[in-house]
Protein backbone atom coordinates (compact mmCIF):
# COMPACT_ATOMS: atom_id res chain seq x y z
CA UNK A 1 0.00 0.00 0.00
CA UNK A 2 1.36 3.53 -0.50
CA UNK A 3 2.01 4.62 2.33
CA UNK A 4 0.69 8.44 0.74
CA UNK A 5 -2.76 8.90 0.60
CA UNK A 6 -4.34 11.83 -0.95
CA UNK A 7 -6.83 13.71 1.30
CA UNK A 8 -9.56 13.67 -1.40
CA UNK A 9 -9.20 10.22 -1.44
CA UNK A 10 -9.76 9.72 2.51
CA UNK A 11 -13.01 11.33 1.80
CA UNK A 12 -14.65 10.29 -1.29
CA UNK A 13 -14.94 6.91 -0.46
CA UNK A 14 -12.20 5.78 -2.47
CA UNK A 15 -10.77 1.98 -2.43
CA UNK A 16 -7.48 2.37 -0.14
CA UNK A 17 -6.62 -1.25 -0.50
CA UNK A 18 -7.76 -4.45 -2.24
CA UNK A 19 -9.66 -6.96 -0.41
CA UNK A 20 -6.46 -9.11 -0.54
CA UNK A 21 -4.55 -6.25 1.51
CA UNK A 22 -7.26 -5.80 3.75
CA UNK A 23 -8.09 -9.68 4.77
CA UNK A 24 -4.12 -9.61 5.43
CA UNK A 25 -4.44 -7.02 8.34
CA UNK A 26 -4.50 -8.19 11.45
CA UNK A 27 -7.67 -7.31 13.02
CA UNK A 28 -5.95 -5.43 15.33
CA UNK A 29 -5.06 -3.10 12.46
CA UNK A 30 -8.00 -3.00 11.63
CA UNK A 31 -9.77 -1.99 14.50
CA UNK A 32 -6.59 0.60 14.94
CA UNK A 33 -8.23 2.25 11.37
CA UNK A 34 -11.62 1.90 12.03
CA UNK A 35 -11.43 3.68 15.51
CA UNK A 36 -10.15 6.72 14.20
CA UNK A 37 -13.57 6.26 11.31
CA UNK A 38 -15.36 5.78 13.51
CA UNK A 39 -14.38 8.92 16.11
CA UNK A 40 -14.16 11.08 12.68
CA UNK A 41 -18.08 9.85 12.11
CA UNK A 42 -19.11 10.20 15.21
CA UNK A 43 -17.34 14.51 15.40
CA UNK A 44 -19.04 14.91 12.23
CA UNK A 45 -22.21 14.11 13.89
CA UNK A 46 -22.17 16.17 16.11
CA UNK A 47 -21.00 18.87 14.66
CA UNK A 48 -24.15 18.29 12.27
CA UNK A 49 -26.54 18.26 15.08
CA UNK A 50 -26.03 22.31 16.02
CA UNK A 51 -23.27 24.79 16.88
CA UNK A 52 -22.12 23.88 20.52
CA UNK A 53 -19.25 25.06 22.13
CA UNK A 54 -16.27 22.74 21.48
CA UNK A 55 -16.56 21.46 25.22
CA UNK A 56 -20.08 20.57 24.66
CA UNK A 57 -18.91 18.98 21.28
CA UNK A 58 -16.55 16.91 23.16
CA UNK A 59 -18.89 15.47 25.48
CA UNK A 60 -21.50 14.50 23.10
CA UNK A 61 -18.84 12.64 21.13
CA UNK A 62 -17.53 10.60 24.29
CA UNK A 63 -20.76 9.82 24.73
CA UNK A 64 -20.61 7.75 21.74
CA UNK A 65 -17.94 6.93 21.38
CA UNK A 66 -16.41 4.29 23.96
CA UNK A 67 -17.06 0.52 24.53
CA UNK A 68 -20.57 0.37 26.10
CA UNK A 69 -21.90 2.93 22.91
CA UNK A 70 -20.53 0.79 20.21
CA UNK A 71 -21.90 -2.29 21.71
CA UNK A 72 -25.13 -1.29 21.64
CA UNK A 73 -24.71 0.64 17.89
CA UNK A 74 -22.95 -2.68 16.62
CA UNK A 75 -26.29 -4.96 18.13
CA UNK A 76 -28.61 -2.48 16.23
CA UNK A 77 -26.64 -3.21 13.17
CA UNK A 78 -26.35 -6.92 13.09
CA UNK A 79 -29.49 -7.85 11.27
CA UNK A 80 -28.20 -5.74 8.58
CA UNK A 81 -25.04 -7.00 8.31
CA UNK A 82 -24.16 -9.27 5.71
CA UNK A 83 -22.66 -12.58 6.18
CA UNK A 84 -18.74 -11.19 5.07
CA UNK A 85 -19.05 -8.33 7.41
CA UNK A 86 -20.26 -10.37 10.25
CA UNK A 87 -16.81 -12.28 9.45
CA UNK A 88 -15.27 -9.47 10.03
CA UNK A 89 -17.27 -8.33 13.31
CA UNK A 90 -16.17 -11.88 14.54
CA UNK A 91 -12.64 -11.74 13.83
CA UNK A 92 -12.03 -8.01 15.26
CA UNK A 93 -13.94 -8.88 18.40
CA UNK A 94 -12.30 -12.50 18.88
CA UNK A 95 -8.70 -10.43 18.66
CA UNK A 96 -6.32 -10.73 21.00
CA UNK A 97 -5.82 -7.53 22.86
CA UNK A 98 -2.41 -5.99 24.28
CA UNK A 99 -4.52 -3.91 26.58
CA UNK A 100 -7.27 -4.05 28.85
CA UNK A 101 -11.04 -2.28 29.05
CA UNK A 102 -10.73 0.48 31.39
CA UNK A 103 -14.03 1.44 32.70
CA UNK A 104 -15.63 -0.94 30.50
CA UNK A 105 -16.92 -4.60 30.25
CA UNK A 106 -14.60 -7.35 28.51
CA UNK A 107 -18.16 -7.48 26.72
CA UNK A 108 -18.48 -4.44 25.41
CA UNK A 109 -14.59 -3.80 24.78
CA UNK A 110 -14.25 -6.98 22.30
CA UNK A 111 -18.08 -6.21 20.80
CA UNK A 112 -16.15 -2.41 20.17
CA UNK A 113 -13.16 -4.08 19.07
CA UNK A 114 -15.59 -5.77 16.15
CA UNK A 115 -17.81 -2.54 14.91
CA UNK A 116 -14.27 -0.21 14.67
CA UNK A 117 -12.53 -3.34 12.88
CA UNK A 118 -16.03 -3.46 10.44
CA UNK A 119 -15.80 0.35 9.84
CA UNK A 120 -12.43 -0.20 8.67
CA UNK A 121 -12.83 -2.82 6.24
CA UNK A 122 -15.78 -0.97 4.33
CA UNK A 123 -13.84 2.08 4.58
CA UNK A 124 -10.00 0.72 3.30
CA UNK A 125 -12.62 -0.97 0.73
CA UNK A 126 -14.06 2.05 -0.69
CA UNK A 127 -17.48 1.09 0.63
CA UNK A 128 -18.42 4.56 2.52
CA UNK A 129 -22.10 4.13 1.53
CA UNK A 130 -22.40 1.18 2.90
CA UNK A 131 -20.51 1.73 6.28
CA UNK A 132 -22.70 5.05 6.20
CA UNK A 133 -25.57 3.20 6.33
CA UNK A 134 -24.82 0.68 8.64
CA UNK A 135 -23.97 3.42 10.88
CA UNK A 136 -27.39 5.06 10.71
CA UNK A 137 -29.17 2.10 11.33
CA UNK A 138 -26.87 1.44 14.68
CA UNK A 139 -28.26 5.55 15.33
CA UNK A 140 -31.46 4.98 14.15
CA UNK A 141 -32.19 5.44 18.24
CA UNK A 142 -30.72 7.28 20.96
CA UNK A 143 -28.06 5.40 22.64
CA UNK A 144 -28.99 4.82 25.96
CA UNK A 145 -25.98 3.59 28.39
CA UNK A 146 -27.16 2.16 31.97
Amino acid sequence: MNPFVPVRDLLHGARLMSEEEIRQLSPNALAFVGDAVFELYVRLRVLGEAAQPADRMHRSKAKLVNAAAQAALLSRMDPYLTDEERHVVRRGRNAKHHSTAKHQTMHDYNQATGLEALCAYLYLGGHTERLSELLERGFSEPVMLA
